[in-house]
């Protein structure tokens, strides 16, 4: 779908441009209107879904490159994917070529993560080449500067915060909700806090034993969001690391602090989505999801897989794609995706492409579930296209074409073997599929009456 975007005004101190603000005053946008044409819905339905703050539309305005889409549990499940430097891999060819795999295969958002280098102008580049959304954490700009957690302040918070948003970030995880008073209740875990972002923080406060300078500031960070249309994205710092530590005290404590920032947030019109764990075992999934509803009052719920087991380092973009698909299906409205790499090192453009099936795999599943409108609907075309043998058919409704078209021709390259009504399985005399359709439908009916009764 063609989207031209036209200007929009940045706001003046004080005052709101987001879509939000909009919302509540019954004006549908043109980014309304784009969104209402991406998701097969009425412009006023996603008008509504957006003033209640269970939709975001998350659109900077001066994100020129921008093409507009919604996260929402009333939408189409939606896909992140991070990219990013670290301090010792990296640099923008890499990361702008992470960005363009990531675009091809699927993501729906992408996040900035780098860390080291020459963060802005890395940042800068990715923003002017990307129609997706593009989402940052800016505490580990903020560390890169300093050089450790104790240095780090308020003041330089908001300075970071306040470029990122004149860059064009369309939207930011704040770990705000991660409270001096909470800190106590992570000691029983078998893995601490695993969030970078929430671990700074906790560093932070145990030195200057002092509240979270996010938290205690986060009113200030709200009137830079409302002025650019920054959407928040409410960081989860005392997230579990472990299945062993899931839904335990600290994890919901959290909770309960995002969802009062989450009406602070709305309160100045700023748009807001929750984050969620990342390591959950399966019968705790739809509770976690449920909760979140509940607690942060049905603003977008946004999660890292969650993994459903800790064994499998090497293939979490498979333990977590299994927890995606389950809390995508009771309600979760956008999933960040884990790659091969995780907990072992810095992803590739390859682990990228690997990561991303996989979730577009569990995103596609939980549509199906929920039962959105024409989900389903390629799933049945790729199954007649089986039944007919139309491979060509077939490797164009794939998610990756490229895959499905190698492995088949693996054994049987030929172009000849584009028709044939087999594959390398079955061979052509065993096909359950060519063999079912040469049945006599009437002689079989005839047979099954005849049969004596039981």
């Amino acid at each position: 779908m063609l989207y031209e975007r036209t200007s929009r005004t940045l706001g003046m101190p004080g005052e709101s441009v987001t879509q939000l603000y909009h919302a509540r005053r019954g004006t549908v946008t043109e980014e309304m209107r784009h969104v209402a044409g991406r998701e097969n819905e009425q412009a006023e339905t996603i008008r509504e879904e957006v003033a209640r703050g269970r939709m975001i539309i998350p659109s900077n305005v001066c994100h020129a490159a921008l093409e507009p889409m919604c996260i929402g549990r009333n939408s189409r499940v939606k896909i992140n994917a991070n990219i990013g430097n670290s301090q010792t891999t990296s640099e923008i060819d890499a990361e702008l070529e992470k960005l363009h795999t990531s675009i091809k295969y699927g993501a729906d958002t992408v996040m900035d993560l780098s860390s080291g280098g020459d963060i802005p102008r890395i940042r800068r580049a990715i923003i002017e080449a990307s129609p997706v959304p593009i989402g940052t954490v800016p505490i580990y700009e903020v560390i890169s500067r300093v050089g450790s957690a104790e240095e780090m302040t308020g003041d330089l918070f908001l300075e970071v915060i306040r470029e990122q948003a004149e860059q064009g970030v369309d939207y930011m995880t704040i770990h705000a909700g991660v409270l001096l008073q909470h800190l106590h209740l992570v000691q029983p875990r078998i893995t601490g806090i695993v969030s970078r972002g929430g671990g700074l923080l906790a560093q932070w406060m145990v030195h200057h034993e002092k509240q979270n300078p996010l938290y205690e500031r986060f009113d200030e960070i709200l009137e830079i969001c409302r002025c650019y249309d920054v959407s928040l994205s409410l960081g989860d710092g005392l997230r579990p690391g472990s299945i062993a530590d899931a839904s335990d005290k600290a994890q919901f404590a959290e909770l309960h602090t995002l969802g009062k920032l989450t009406k602070r947030a709305w309160k100045k019109d700023v748009q807001v989505m929750v984050e969620g764990p990342g390591h959950v075992p399966l019968d705790q999934l739809q509770m976690n999801v449920e909760k979140q509803q509940e607690i942060c009052h049905e603003a977008p719920f946004y999660t890292l897989g969650p993994l459903v087991t800790d064994i499998a380092p090497g293939y979490d973009h498979i333990t977590s794609a299994i927890g995606a698909a389950v809390v995508g299906w009771h309600g979760t409205s956008m999933l960040c995706y884990v790659t091969p790499k995780e907990h072992l090192g810095l992803p590739n453009a390859e682990d990228v492409k690997q990561g991303l099936i996989a979730y577009r795999i569990a995103a596609h599943a939980a549509d199906i579930a929920r039962g959105r409108p024409g989900a389903r609907d390629r799933d049945d075309e790729l199954s007649r296209a089986r039944y007919a043998f139309d491979w060509r058919k077939q490797f164009e409704l794939s998610i990756d074409p490229e895959t499905a078209q190698a492995l088949h021709d693996e054994e049987l390259p030929d172009e000849y073997f584009k028709t044939a009504e087999f594959c390398s399985m079955c061979g052509p005399k065993f096909c359950p599929m060519h063999n079912f359709r040469d049945v006599d439908w009437s002689a079989l009916e005839k047979a099954a009456r005849e049969m004596p009764a039981g």
